[in-house]
Formats: C-alpha cells, sequence, structure tokens
C-alpha cells in the first residue's frame, strides 16, 4: 500500500481576503493524505488564516519578484515562474487553480511541472468576466482541452453552465464549498409578537447580492412590524460597488432607516457569527445583475446562517433552490420581486412556532452535504484518482 502523501500545489493571487473563508476551509480540512502548499503573490490576515507551506512571491528578493511579476505585465508569460518553481522544489503532482481565468493563466505552469491541472469556478469568472470580455469563452475552451480536471464549487447550476461554456461533462465535478458544521452553534432562533424583529444582511455591495430589493422589503415591511436592521459588508474601490453603495444609502434614505439600520462594514468571520447569533432572520436576495455577475452557485453565508439555526428568505437564484428548498429548509421569492420578500416575511411573522422545524431541516441539510470533512475526504479522493 502507498501511504505517500499526495502533494498539491493552491494557488490563488491573495491568500487570503476576509470574504474568502470557505478557500481557508477547502485547504485546511483536507486529510492527512494531502500536503496542500499555497503559492500566491501576496498574504493578509494570516493571524485568522494560517496555514502550512505558504509560498508568497511577496516573500521572495526584490529582484525576483519585480522580475516575475513584470514578465506578467508585459504579457511575456502569463503565469508565475514562482509556481514552477515551488511545485519542482516540493516535488507537487497536482496544481489547483481556484478560479476559472486563473486556471487559463496557469496552463503553462502546469505543462511545465509536469502537474495534473484542476480548476475550480466559484462564479464571476463565468458570468460577468465573459460578458465583459467575450474572448475568455474561447480561451475557456482551450483551457477545458487541457486541463484534467474542472470543479463547480456549489451545485448542478453552476456544472451545467460550466458544461454550456464548452467543458466535456465527464470533466466537470461538484465540490461544495463548506463550513465547519461541528463548530458552529446550533440556536434556533425564537421570536414574539411585539418585540422587534431584528433582520441580519450581510455581503459585499455588489448588485448581484440584491441588498437595494431588500431594503426596499423592509422599508415598506416595517409598518408593519418594528424593525431593527443590521447590514454587514460594504463597498470595494470598484466603481460598480461604489455605484452600489450610493444605491443602498438611497433606499434607507428613502425609507427613513437611518435610525433602524446599523452599517457595521466589513467585519471578521468571528464577529460576522456574534452578530448572527443576535438576529432572527437572515435576509439574502440575489439576482443576475445588469452586468451579467451572478452568483452562479450559492453565497457563502446562506450555508453558514443555515448552520445556526437562522430562518433564510432568499431568491430562487442560481444553485440557491439546491440549499434552501423553498417551504422546508427556508422561504423563496422571484429575483427582484420586493412584494414576494414581503410575503415571506410576513409568514415569518404569522408563523413563528414553525420556524423551528424550518431551521432544523436546513441545519441537518448542511451537516450532510456542507460539512468541511466530508467535502475534503471527497475533494482528496478528487485528487487521488489524478495521481
Amino acid at each position: 500500500m502507498n501511504n505517500k502523501k499526495i502533494k498539491v500545489i493552491q494557488s490563488y493571487p491573495v491568500w487570503q481576503e476576509l470574504t474568502q473563508i470557505w478557500l481557508y476551509n477547502l485547504v485546511h480540512y483536507l486529510p492527512d493524505t494531502i500536503e496542500s502548499h499555497i503559492v500566491c503573490e501576496r498574504t493578509k490576515n494570516l493571524d485568522q488564516f494560517w496555514v502550512p507551506n505558504i509560498h508568497a512571491l511577496m516573500d521572495s528578493p526584490k529582484w525576483r519578484y519585480y522580475w516575475d511579476k513584470g514578465l506578467r505585465k508585459l504579457k511575456i508569460r502569463r503565469h508565475l515562474q514562482f509556481l514552477v518553481d515551488v511545485a519542482k522544489r516540493e516535488n507537487a503532482t497536482i496544481l489547483h487553480s481556484h478560479f476559472g481565468h486563473l486556471g487559463w493563466e496557469n496552463l503553462d505552469a502546469a505543462k511545465l511541472a509536469g502537474l495534473k491541472h484542476v480548476v475550480s469556478f466559484y462564479g464571476w469568472e463565468m458570468t460577468s468576466l465573459i460578458k465583459n470580455e467575450p474572448h475568455w469563452r474561447q480561451r475557456y475552451q482551450d483551457m477545458f482541452n487541457k486541463v484534467d480536471l474542472v470543479l463547480a464549487c456549489e451545485g448542478p447550476y453552476m456544472a451545467q453552465c460550466i458544461v454550456d461554456l464548452g467543458c466535456p461533462p465527464e470533466k466537470v465535478k461538484v465540490n461544495r464549498l463548506s463550513v465547519i458544521s461541528g463548530e458552529i452553534a446550533f440556536k434556533p432562533r425564537e421570536w414574539y409578537p411585539g418585540e422587534p424583529l431584528k433582520v441580519l444582511i450581510a455581503a459585499s455591495f455588489r448588485e448581484k447580492k440584491g441588498i437595494t430589493y431588500a431594503l426596499e422589503a423592509l422599508g415598506q415591511f416595517q409598518e408593519r412590524v418594528p424593525l431593527e436592521i443590521t447590514l454587514i459588508g460594504d463597498a470595494n474601490s470598484e466603481p460598480r460597488s461604489q455605484q452600489e453603495k450610493q444605491k443602498i444609502m438611497a433606499v434607507i434614505d428613502k425609507y427613513k432607516l437611518q435610525n433602524k439600520v446599523r452599517m457595521l462594514g466589513y467585519q471578521p468571520y468571528p464577529v460576522f457569527f456574534e452578530e448572527a447569533y443576535k438576529h432572527h432572520i437572515f435576509l439574502s436576495p440575489s439576482i443576475n445583475a445588469s452586468d451579467g455577475d451572478t452568483e452562479a452557485g450559492i453565497p457563502y453565508a446562506l450555508v453558514d446562517m443555515a448552520a445556526t439555526g437562522m430562518p433564510i428568505v432568499s431568491t430562487k437564484n442560481c444553485d440557491i433552490p439546491s440549499l434552501i428548498l423553498n417551504g422546508v429548509r427556508g422561504l423563496l421569492a422571484e429575483e427582484r420581486d420586493v412584494p414576494g420578500l414581503i410575503t415571506h416575511l410576513q409568514w415569518l411573522v404569522d408563523n413563528p412556532e414553525k420556524w423551528y422545524d424550518m431551521v432544523v431541516a436546513a441545519r441537518d441539510y448542511v451537516q450532510g452535504e456542507y460539512d468541511a470533512h466530508i467535502q475534503g475526504e471527497k475533494l482528496a479522493e478528487l485528487y487521488s484518482q489524478l495521481t
């Protein structure tokens, strides 16, 4: 029996953003049969997301950093030679590129280092990127012919989208984003008539998150029930994100919600959970954005919140219905359907005694389908099939 570990290069430019806990879980909860090596350009938030074997280009000698970055900027080559060197030095056998566009950039790196190549898609790179830069469709078709395995990070909707882009179906597998369900306390929420209904919204300020529709619904619903609303998230430096923030602030102003909305900005993962347990309902009405940006799969926060025991109101968008089975594990409206969101909020207010069965069903489903240990074992098996 061969007990030798499979060495995998995990490639992503930045290890790691606060909003990408799912990437940390993917690596951290792989079984001991897998030895991951993170190859990135720079690091962030290592106090929260440290793992062994992090190789950052920023820690290289300055000449090496500027040489590698410069050749890419001049389009002399697409990949980082730094990645190839690390892979050879560590005797890696697999390269796992996170996000489709990085998979294309890493094609030559995989070839030069003699690696099997796995590419994970997460959403925007198969929707808005292609809409705004159509040449990526051909690039992906070239990539699909050369890589060994393509992973959809959520469910059947995303997997089919990848096939529709031209990937052979036999190369596509689903490997879900995961949570550590055993470490997430299950606290079924209770609400009693007469007390404020506390609603949590948590997402980056992007059109696809549907925050303006959430606030529109709450703005109208405030006449029926006292509300306390918390908004976790913010805009990034992109103009479209800044524009979305302006729209969000305009809705808050329109319904005079200033005294009912706490805006906390981006928060560390533990704070997100602390706030979650203070709230009754999680509202997350995702949409397909006008620029082509979509969830493609499922907002990761939905999985977290389902595990905590909080009722969820969301939309029939992308793979969300595979997690939130409407009327069983949560409530789903159509996209951009403010009256539909209000109807679901009203149902929750009218039927607080029915919350328990709904949140138990959601928690059980998360434990069976999204647990980090289970998904780690499944990913390890996919790796082993390539070696």
